[in-house]
């Protein structure tokens, strides 16, 4: 029998790259994907129930409550979900490897490069929850935590990925600020999946960094993203981080990427040298093609 992967978050932005890249990134493994249309995580009685008729024998856990807004807005249902039903899968996946997409929003913000031992100090809910499903997570030693930052891609309903966003506004007609002093690490939706395949193709649980080789500001992003997306022209705005408004949103979320760099058979770009290496049209641009060199 084929070994059994369970991918939650199917329908959000990274959990569709994790499942659709399965085939090329793990041939032979048989994966489930679960969108909260399938399944409410929140059910423990309805999750028991799948899991029994799949028998997994490994789980990548994507699915989360992740705007920050939303966090803040609803506490009790951030909680529920991204604490209380990661327990409860890791709970459930206590022989199994279990691989947990974690955030960069679990630091303040107030240094750069940040490596996996460095102290967290979340200033938002979001990163609140974050840290408090890891600390649960790797209380077995079969587990993963992958802490992510910035994520680019196409999305099922076109609303997951910070560029979608960004053009949403713009075509609305709204200004798209962005600050200048706001710094992050952006990587492709597709880079990822292949990270995570690659990654849970080694018997090497613990804590991981996972970002783009550059660090660049809000800004920055907006400018390399304009050969790509035309309709943002006229409508990027700078800004400054002190005129936000809103959940806190930390400054700085560079991460060191050197532990799982060290085991991946490829490079991980930086984002601009990612967007001049894509070929258009045809393919999604966030895919992990066979265009980028390989180490």
């Amino acid at each position: 029998m084929a070994p059994r992967a369970i991918v939650t978050g199917a329908a959000g932005l990274i959990g569709q790259y994790v499942v659709k890249s399965a085939s090329r990134w793990a041939p032979g493994r048989q994966v489930h994907g679960l969108a909260r249309a399938e399944l409410d995580l929140t059910d423990s009685v309805s999750v028991e129930r799948t899991w029994q008729s799949i028998k997994p024998d490994m789980v990548i856990h994507c699915a989360a409550l992740s705007r920050t807004r939303d966090c803040e807005q609803h506490p009790q249902l951030a909680h529920r979900v991204n604490v209380e039903a990661t327990a409860y899968l890791a709970r459930l996946s206590k022989d199994i490897p279990f691989i947990f997409l974690s955030s960069g929003e679990v630091f303040d913000g107030n240094r750069s490069w940040y490596r996996e031992e460095d102290a967290p100090n979340p200033i938002n809910f979001y990163g609140k929850t974050k840290l408090e499903a890891e600390q649960l997570v790797l209380r077995n030693p079969r587990h993963t935590v992958v802490r992510i930052v910035l994520t680019a891609g196409t999305s099922q309903h076109g609303d997951r990925s910070f560029v979608e966003d960004m053009c949403h506004a713009a075509k609305s007609g709204k200004p798209v600020m962005l600050y200048g002093d706001e710094f992050r690490c952006p990587l492709p939706a597709g880079v990822i999946a292949r990270a995570i395949w690659e990654l849970s193709a080694k018997d090497l649980p613990g804590l991981y960094h996972l970002g783009g080789r550059e660090r660049l500001s809000r800004w920055e992003i907006g400018q390399a993203l304009l050969p790509w997306y035309p309709e943002l022209q006229g409508h990027l705005v700078e800004g400054l981080a002190h005129d936000h408004s809103g959940a806190p949103r930390p400054a700085d979320l560079s991460l060191n990427c050197e532990k799982i760099q060290a085991i991946l058979s490829f490079p991980l770009p930086g984002f601009r040298g990612w967007l001049k290496d894509r070929v258009h049209p045809g393919t999604d641009l966030w895919d992990y093609e066979p265009v980028c060199r390989e180490a």
